[in-house]
């Protein structure tokens, strides 16, 4: 199971929110690159980094930093925050960026994200936000009416690497990952699952790597992280085993 520690941006900065809420950003550095770096050394082979801002204008807003990350991480980037268009999935990928992440594009234009799917094979991610079961869009400001295992079974035909599936009642709260609704997900789909979403110790890591036979590719984890709850190297080293 993989691990990908989280580089949130806001502003050019690293912040992890509480909930999805802008309002609600906790700083943790300004300097990306530098946090790409001090990941890789304690061992991370694989990086998530959403552009918060992209995220609610739809178009890249800390392109700088995104390049700053790829060009220092010397492993695997997976970018996600506001790339809807087929012009910034193909300029993310020139740029180095390994795997991209669409999420409303997903639920508003399907064939637009199976097309890219196709084009890019084993390079598009699929976000599935959730929100009491139901998906949520636009930076999670809109809350649909759309199930999300309906959501996540429409791209099991397209090629799509992997879905990331994040339950944003929980998302930087450290409350837990929502283990079961992540594996009754990974269960109902044939598309590999990644977990994200209230991160708060190393028991999630060792729960969701219990079940990495079942469709867990991996999760991501932030807040844990920047604020020494969760070891990366030890988190690593339990994905591992």
């Amino acid at each position: 199971m993989i691990v990908f520690p989280a580089i949130d941006l806001k502003g050019g900065e690293v912040v992890r929110l509480a909930e999805g809420d802008m309002d609600r950003a906790t700083v943790y550095g300004d300097n990306p690159a530098a946090q790409a770096m001090l990941f890789a050394e304690a061992g991370a082979e694989h990086l998530h980094v959403v552009d918060l801002d992209g995220s609610f204008a739809g178009r890249a807003e800390n392109r700088e930093a995104v390049e700053a990350i790829v060009e220092a991480f010397p492993g695997y980037v997976q970018l996600g925050g506001g790339i809807r268009d087929a012009a910034a999935v193909e300029g993310w990928f020139n740029l180095g960026v390994a795997r991209v992440v669409m999420g409303s594009a997903a639920l508003k234009d399907p064939e637009f994200v199976k097309d890219m799917a196709r084009a890019w094979e084993g390079g598009i991610v699929v976000a599935v936000d959730a929100k009491d079961g139901m998906v949520a869009t636009e930076g999670w400001a809109e809350v649909s009416d759309v199930p999300v295992v309906d959501l996540a079974r429409r791209f099991e035909d397209a090629g799509v690497a992997s879905l990331l599936f994040t339950d944003i009642g929980r998302d930087g709260m450290l409350k837990g990952c929502n283990v079961d609704a992540t594996v009754d997900l990974a269960r109902s789909v044939d598309i590999p699952v990644i977990a994200s979403g209230g991160v708060k110790g190393l028991d999630d890591i060792r729960m969701l790597a219990l079940h990495a036979d079942e469709g867990i590719e991996g999760v991501i984890t932030g807040r844990a992280l920047y604020e020494g709850r969760l070891d990366l190297a030890t988190a690593i080293a339990m994905a591992n085993r």
